[in-house]
């Protein structure tokens, strides 16, 4: 998921594909995709070697017969996946790191050969955002105390599956998900978040990424333009690209998503995907006025809101934050939950709140990729909530995250020596760090950290225009040792 930003002084700022390909209109999309694959596998192959310079865009665009517009498309592209990067006044050189190419993506690079036009469009987003599959460390962003699942009474409530059950989960069930657990999942938002929908909107996903992904196949078309967060979730935007959608970054500040600079800039968007609870990453909530005017553009616009509420469980303070969904009455906003933060991201459940004119697409989209989540799992899941057991997991989970907060602020600020100084949140399961300096390289600290075994993502890698610079801090998945240990050596790391 990562994305290393530099600063370069002939080229724009790195954006999504998607976004930039819409602006250098002096050669056809396929030429300037050939030209930056092109590039990109003779960087992977060694043919341009890691510290080289690159030849100038001007040279270069003339050697080939196109524009330099081109030339510089393939060029950003290049430099925000971090193949290249751009110094002020000297060009452009291969990254020192591009040079060890794994060899699943020499392979994906080859892949591309093969594949149709909307394959290759698919793969080559899925090489840009790619989840790290490593063992976490702290401070990586994301991870719930997994140690603390409920594991024994999990399994005491499998134990307890009646026959008849078995059998019925064993078979293939609706699409549209487990009856009792859409029932479950109606009434625990009610309580919860404050959402008032009937069990038949629920629809069951593998995780909120695959309903992000019935979203964009079934509600836009190729072209389209969708408003998001900048900074904002890599994923969401991944997601889009790889349907062809333009993904129209919006900046975001105190308040939130600033809507009204992105109904003036994006006119023509037919959709929203926002984080109003917890914005990720800079962690602020969307306020009211905010999520009023959000309401009132997708109804003046006929659009979509789609609320992404990854984390909204983990809230501290005296008052909860209702959803947005809630506060909506004429069923513009689509609600999309995850139990991969409550409850564990191997879980594989999440689901999607639609209006009931959607559901039955949606069942028939979700039937047409994987036909339905594992019942046994649904099944299970339904009486996990329906007993309060999830609730009660939550509210210990919130008494936990708000000590490891307050416990990752004070080794932190402690072992930097005060050059690390964080603030306690109300929400979440990470806290960010900004810097005011926007020219300031934050990847440097992180890449420092990693090589002494803390993972810290810079801030630079959620955005598409916005030149916001800091570092993200998770601390629900460790213990207070393990986050003491990590600012020790955080600690070290900024003393050089």
């Amino acid at each position: 998921m990562a994305m290393q930003r530099t600063t370069a002084s002939t080229t724009a700022r790195p954006a999504a594909p998607a976004t930039r390909s819409t602006r250098a209109t002096a050669a056809p999309p396929e030429k300037r995709q050939q030209l930056y694959l092109g590039l990109r596998e003779a960087i992977a192959n060694g043919t341009f070697a890691p510290g080289s310079r690159m030849p100038p865009s001007r040279d270069h665009a003339r050697a080939l017969g196109v524009s330099r517009n081109t030339v510089l498309w393939a060029l950003e592209r290049l430099q925000a996946e971090g193949y290249v990067v751009a110094r002020v006044g000297d060009g452009t050189y291969v990254s020192e790191r591009a040079g060890a190419v794994p060899r699943a993506a020499r392979a994906g690079l080859a892949a591309q050969q093969l594949l149709s036009q909307r394959g290759r469009l698919i793969a080559e987003t899925g090489l840009r955002w790619n989840p790290s599959l490593t063992p976490p460390l702290p401070f990586r962003i994301g991870q719930p105390a997994l140690a603390e699942f409920p594991f024994a009474l999990w399994q005491r409530l499998e134990r307890q599956t009646t026959s008849a059950q078995r059998i019925a989960c064993a078979g293939y069930l609706d699409p549209a998900g487990h009856a009792p657990l859409r029932s479950a999942i109606a009434q625990w938002l009610l309580v919860s978040r404050g959402i008032r929908c009937a069990a038949e909107q629920v629809v069951i996903t593998a995780g909120s990424q695959q309903a992000l992904d019935l979203i964009a196949r079934l509600l836009l078309d190729v072209g389209d333009e969708v408003i998001v967060e900048d900074p904002g979730y890599p994923g969401i935007r991944a997601n889009l690209v790889a349907h062809g959608v333009l993904a129209r970054p919006v900046p975001v500040d105190d308040e939130g998503l600033c809507i009204a600079h992105g109904a003036a800039r994006w006119p023509n968007a037919k959709l929203a995907v926002v984080t109003p609870t917890h914005q990720f990453p800079l962690g602020v909530r969307m306020s009211l006025a905010r999520r009023t005017a959000l309401l009132d553009w997708a109804r003046a616009q006929r659009a979509w809101i789609v609320e992404d509420d990854y984390d909204g469980e983990f809230q501290y303070g005296p008052q909860r934050i209702p959803a947005l969904c809630s506060m909506a009455h004429d069923a513009r906003v689509l609600y999309v939950g995850t139990f991969s933060k409550s409850l564990g991201a191997g879980l594989r459940q999440g689901f999607v709140v639609l209006p009931d004119a959607l559901v039955d697409a949606f069942a028939r989209a979700r039937a047409l990729s994987d036909r339905h989540s594992p019942g046994a799992t649904q099944d299970v899941l339904a009486r996990f909530i329906a007993d309060g057991h999830l609730l009660r997991h939550l509210r210990r989970m919130r008494e936990l995250y708000r000590a490891r907060q307050a416990a990752t602020v004070h080794h932190v600020a402690r072992a930097s020596g005060g050059a690390l100084t964080l603030s306690p949140s109300l929400q979440g399961m990470h806290l960010a760090l900004e810097v005011t300096n926007e020219r300031h390289d934050d990847t440097a600290l992180a890449d420092c950290a990693a090589a002494a075994g803390v993972q810290l993502a810079p801030l630079s890698r959620y955005c598409i225009e916005a030149k916001r610079r800091g570092w993200l801090f998770g601390y629900a998945g460790y213990d207070e040792a393990a986050l003491a240990r990590a600012a020790r050596a955080l600690g070290r790391v900024v003393a050089r």
